[in-house]
């Protein structure tokens, strides 16, 4: 990988110390919404990234976290999934992780490629929506290629057994011979910065203004999944059955929505998977 592993190592040191020191005066903003806009997937597909208002710190320009959104080839049924709620979670997120965390966040994400030479200048990478997903041969190489050399794949917003078994068959075309693991709520991905008590199921604001507490019918319980490579690193995690990307996207539409399951989930747990990523 190009990042350099040394200096983010140092950073996120900072960042757990800050954080677990901070934490009872972390304020989030109540459900009023820093950016307070109302976003949608299926939406016309961005072509570039999305940027906040800070200035990076010189000596972190070629080491400071910077969240990439993986654009797939294929549409998946409908439209382009890949985008599904951006910008709104692009700017949340990386907003939060620099208010909540002492890490170095670029103020600017960016949409990738699988098959981009500079893939490896991202050690995270973030898809979703991957259950209509169709990976081109070019595409599975490439992910294979980052993975194995070190990145990190977070795979969110998928529900119930028709979605999974999609994304199950483009993900054994990439590891042939790996199973994805379910994660046990003992696993230090849930505990690494902030300690959660159970394994989160978060529904798109949609489902929960109507009532529900998810999204299919086959879809009973949130799984999950880590991919190991060959030293024990995980690659991958498959969240499945569950939504973090719709908790940073919708953060401020609804005051109940956000405290329970922005505040109280999304943001803990994608604070935890990116900090994992970063040292691991």
């Amino acid at each position: 990988m190009n990042w350099n592993r040394t200096t983010i190592r140092i950073v996120v040191a900072m960042v757990v110390f800050a954080v677990l020191g901070g934490i009872a005066l972390a304020q989030f903003s109540g459900g009023n919404g820093f950016f307070n806009r109302r976003g949608r997937g299926y939406r016309r597909a961005p072509e570039q990234g999305v940027r906040n208002d800070w200035e990076i710190d010189e000596r972190f320009q070629h080491d400071a976290f910077r969240f990439a959104r993986v654009k797939y080839s294929s549409y998946g049924g409908w439209g382009n999934k890949w985008a599904v709620d951006f910008p709104e979670s692009d700017l949340n997120l990386p907003h939060r992780l620099r208010e909540l965390t002492s890490i170095e966040v670029h103020p600017e994400s960016v949409i990738v490629e699988l098959t981009d030479e500079n893939l490896s200048d991202y050690p995270f990478l973030y898809m979703v929506e991957p259950g209509d997903m169709y990976l081109s041969d070019e595409e599975v190489a490439g992910l294979r290629r980052y993975l194995l050399n070190g990145g990190f794949l977070m795979v969110d917003d998928f529900w119930g057994e028709q979605e999974y078994a999609n994304f199950y068959e483009n993900i054994k075309r990439v590891f042939p011979d790996r199973e994805p693991e379910e994660l046990p709520l003992e696993h230090e991905i849930f505990h690494l910065v902030y300690d959660l008590q159970e394994k989160p199921m978060i529904v798109s604001i949609g489902s929960w203004m109507r009532g529900r507490l998810s999204e299919r019918p086959d879809a009973k319980e949130p799984h999950y999944k880590g991919i190991f490579d060959d030293q024990g690193r995980m690659m991958a995690i498959i969240c499945h059955n569950t939504d973090l990307g719709d908790g940073w996207e919708e953060e401020g539409v609804d005051p109940t929505y956000f405290k329970e399951y922005s505040e109280r989930f999304a943001y803990p747990l994608g604070i935890n998977i990116i900090t994992y990523a970063m040292t691991h």
